[in-house]
């Protein structure tokens, strides 16, 4: 069990890049349009959890129904590549349901651990030591809290097309790193 700065680093970005909460800063505001209130910090917990959980648990899930982590990854750098493309080219292959409200569900689940965070965990599982991901959890869950915090604030500052040019250069950031998963999960599914 080892706490290492570039591991903490490199999961911070994944997860930064894959919660893409910045990306998300319009959907926050119409919901809070919606509704008049976000409830920022029952959100962040409630994705804390669901994001520590998943990572202890959701091996032992794949092992229930017979897969391994490699072939998680695997299936999770294709995930990470759809979304890295739909950041880039500014296209939607994910179609999720618009939520009608504000409450934890919908922000918690799924517009921050989302079925591509949960994957991106896994990966990451994959390849770093749990300590250094739960610290890049934690370290995500401040910026997502303070986000939906300061959404308003932030849509004014940055503006629209502010926030397209942070999509795109994560979007390309995301791209090298399912790159990066698809290649060294794919040597180990052929070592075992």
């Amino acid at each position: 069990m080892g706490f290492n700065l570039k591991e903490i680093l490199t999961a911070t970005m994944v997860l930064f890049a894959v919660i893409d909460i910045i990306g998300s800063i319009p959907i926050i505001i119409e919901l809070r349009n919606k509704v008049g209130h976000i409830q920022s910090e029952k959100a962040s917990i409630v994705a804390i959890i669901i994001m520590v959980a998943f990572l202890f648990v959701g091996e032992s899930i794949l092992n229930l129904v017979g897969i391994d982590v490699n072939s998680f990854a695997i299936a999770g750098a294709i995930v990470i590549l759809f979304l890295a493309l739909e950041m880039i080219l500014g296209i939607t292959i994910f179609k999720d349901e618009q939520p009608e409200t504000a409450s934890v569900v919908p922000l918690a689940f799924p517009l921050i651990a989302g079925a591509g965070t949960m994957t991106s965990i896994l990966s990451l599982k994959a390849e770093f030591e749990t300590i250094n991901i739960i610290i890049a959890i934690f370290i995500n869950m401040i910026f997502v809290y303070s986000v939906l915090k300061l959404s308003r604030k932030i849509e004014h500052i940055i503006g629209k097309s502010g926030i397209s040019v942070i999509r795109k250069i994560f979007g390309v950031v995301l791209l090298a790193i399912a790159v990066k998963l698809f290649t060294s999960n794919i040597q180990g599914l052929f070592n075992n």
